[in-house]
């Protein structure tokens, strides 16, 4: 009986009160509109190859610099003085090289389909990596000397990380840009 009197009395309370348009009542369930992303996702899922680079005059391995043969030195000369300006950069501490491998992958594909034309990627100095090296930094390089869409690669300066970052000079020319 008292949850009756409680009923009627909640029922005069709220006797002239409407719902208002766009509410739903208490405890029903809101069904919202699927998350849409801000930028369409990349469409391209491979990487334009590159036969294995024959040794260039302007490679240096052992400073872990790369720049394709043919590349104009007046492109080559601001990226060299660090005069772009870095527009992403890849995280790649703490991951295996298969992981790291795949987002590299993807992280070159979106940068090439939004027209950036100077990215870093961090891969770390390779010092827990004992006798193995750098093996991270080694795959990077490998894979970038790979992709003929890289123009040139050098160690960043010293206070974004050194060795243990490499900037990427890409080749957006002929590529599409996928903004949306």
């Amino acid at each position: 009986m008292a949850d009756e009197d409680e009923t009627s009395l909640f029922r005069d309370a709220v006797r002239g009160v409407r719902r208002l348009h766009g509410t739903t009542p208490a405890g029903s369930r809101v069904t919202r509109p699927a998350p849409r992303a801000r930028f369409s996702r990349a469409t391209r899922t491979e990487l334009p190859e590159a036969p294995a680079p024959a040794p260039s005059p302007g490679e240096r391995s052992e400073t872990g610099s790369f720049s394709r043969a043919g590349i104009p030195a007046a492109v080559l000369r601001p990226f060299r003085r660090r005069q772009h300006a870095i527009e992403a950069t890849l995280d790649l501490h703490g991951l295996t090289t298969s992981q790291a491998e795949t987002r590299l992958h993807a992280f070159l594909c979106a940068s090439l389909d939004r027209g950036r034309r100077s990215v870093r990627i961090i891969h770390g100095k390779g010092l827990r990596s004992g006798e193995r090296g750098p093996v991270l930094r080694q795959m990077v390089h490998e894979r970038l000397k790979r992709t003929s869409a890289v123009r040139a690669f050098l160690p960043a300066r010293a206070e974004a990380g050194g060795s243990g970052a490499t900037d990427v000079l890409l080749d957006t020319s002929g590529y599409s840009r996928n903004r949306r």
